[in-house]
């Protein structure tokens, strides 16, 4: 499997989240709605999810292994900071 597209939209508010993503694999399937969030220890991702009617929030859509979820972060959050930075210099 491979991530071939990682669209990013950055959050303007302020708060935790701070981007909604979209990801393509091997250009035929796309999960939405995955989101980037500032926690204590840094920035993580949140797989798309519900709430459920016992109030819980549960994962739609998610890795079964850490080594895939791990390999997903790494490339979103890479792609985050690549939007960040470009931010910035269209801001200069």
């Amino acid at each position: 499997m491979q991530i071939t597209d990682v669209r990013v939209r950055k959050v303007a508010k302020e708060g935790k989240l701070k981007a909604v993503v979209s990801i393509t694999l091997d250009e035929e399937f796309v999960v939405h709605d995955i989101k980037v969030i500032e926690g204590e220890k840094g920035l993580f991702i949140a797989m798309p999810s519900k709430k459920s009617a016992d109030g819980e929030y549960r994962d739609i859509a998610h890795p079964i292994n850490s080594g895939t979820r791990e390999r997903i972060q790494n490339i979103i959050l890479e792609k985050y900071e690549e939007a960040i930075q470009q931010e910035d210099v269209e801001l200069e």
